[in-house]
Order: C-alpha cells, then structure tokens, then sequence
C-alpha cells in the first residue's frame, strides 16, 4: 500500500497538527505514515511539548498537541526531525518527545518510493 510522507517546513503549531491529523488518518486506513519535521519546526517536538491552541482544542474535546503526537504514533506514525534543524534552534536530541528519530531530508526523501505521496504542510 502506498505510503503518505509529511514535511513539517514551518514552526507552526497549527500546522503540526494538521500534519499529524492527516498521518494518523492515513495509519487507521493501513497506509504507512511518515512525518518529517524540516528547519525550526524541530522545536514542535521539544519537550514538553506544547502550542496556543491547545486550551482551544482541549475545550473543544480534541487532544492537545502532545496527546495528539502520543496517539499518531501509538498508531506507527513515525517522526524524525532535521538533524540541521535541531542545531538551528539550539537543541540537542536528548530534548525530544521520546522515539523520535534524527535524520536529515536525503535519508527521508530516500524512503519515498514510487507510489507514495509526498504533502507539505
């Protein structure tokens, strides 16, 4: 089955979190997900995690951004953050949520085969 690919370019939360939407739908489909967090959107994933709209979310019944990471990967989405981008913003891997891979764009691009589809948020 075809696998969806994400690039996470921006260091938005809403953003991040249409992203992980959109992964965890495509994994209860079956379909492999991945997400790949590029530049300054690495600090999404710093511990602990957190973003303005998650008060909104919480209200509204939806998960906050963290619960929501823990879900998409329970779910086999998996996460990697730009080594580059981790030394963009002054961090290091030991700040990451948990199981989060480092890598860079040619190691996640290589990955991709033919029929995948690749969305950038």
């Amino acid at each position: 089955m075809p696998g969806l690919n994400i690039i996470v370019a921006s260091a938005e939360g809403e953003r991040f979190y249409a992203a992980l939407e959109t992964a965890a739908a495509a994994a209860a489909l079956g379909q492999p997900a991945r997400i790949f967090l590029q530049g300054p959107a690495v600090a999404l994933l710093r511990t602990p995690v957190a973003f303005a709209g998650d008060a909104t979310r919480r209200g509204a019944g939806q998960p906050d951004l963290v619960s929501l990471i823990a879900e998409a990967m329970a779910m086999d989405v998996r996460l990697m953050v730009c080594q580059s981008g981790l030394t963009l913003v002054g961090m290091t891997a030991s700040e990451l949520v948990p199981q989060v891979r480092t890598g860079g764009l040619v190691s996640f691009m290589a990955e991709i085969r033919g029929a995948d589809r690749l969305l950038v948020y």
